[in-house]
């Protein structure tokens, strides 16, 4: 057989279904990354991964839009995710670019209002989530472990308004000048 025709071709979908141990030992890695679950053991992700769900989105398709009820959040897994906001005349803005190992949607998690934003594959991304539903069940099943996942969102959610204030602030006192 010639060079060319030994060549095997890799694909991330096989590799998935015949090494599942890698996959999960990958994500238990993006896991401890995340601010939302620092706190939580070994054996505390080992029981949370049963609640993960695994999408794969092509670059341009959307994974929610603006306006669709908040279901869960989202783990960038790889490739890049655009976060745009459209006001009432279509003009649309860039509020984020998420990358690998970021996660957008953490308000879904406590409120389940409509999203502010839609959110768009930049490239082809593989993304983690977790559904609403499924972290009440997990809450309810370990109390204290949600009760610290809740604390995390809540953690997360007073650093981004204290930049968005801060940032708020900036705009506002050079627009004065």
């Amino acid at each position: 057989m010639s060079e060319e025709k030994k060549k095997t071709i890799h694909s991330s979908f096989w590799a998935n279904i015949f090494n599942p141990q890698k996959e999960t030992a990958d994500l238990v890695k993006v896991l401890r990354t995340v601010p939302l679950f620092k706190s939580l053991t070994k054996r505390d992700i080992h029981n949370f991964l049963s609640i993960i769900h695994h999408r794969n989105y092509l670059a341009g398709e959307y994974i929610f839009y603006q306006g669709d009820p908040g279901i869960g959040l989202y783990i960038v897994r790889e490739g890049e995710v655009e976060i745009v906001r459209e006001n009432d005349k279509g003009d649309k803005l860039t509020l984020a670019v998420i990358q690998k190992g970021d996660f957008f949607g953490e308000l879904a998690l406590v409120d389940g209002e409509k999203r502010s934003a839609s959110a768009i594959a930049k490239s082809d991304t593989r993304l983690s989530v977790i559904f609403k539903p499924d972290l009440d069940e997990f809450i309810e099943k370990y109390p204290k472990k949600g009760i610290q996942i809740l604390k995390g969102i809540a953690e997360i959610t007073t650093v981004r308004l204290r930049t968005l204030n801060e940032d708020y602030f900036k705009i506002r006192t050079e627009n004065k000048n």
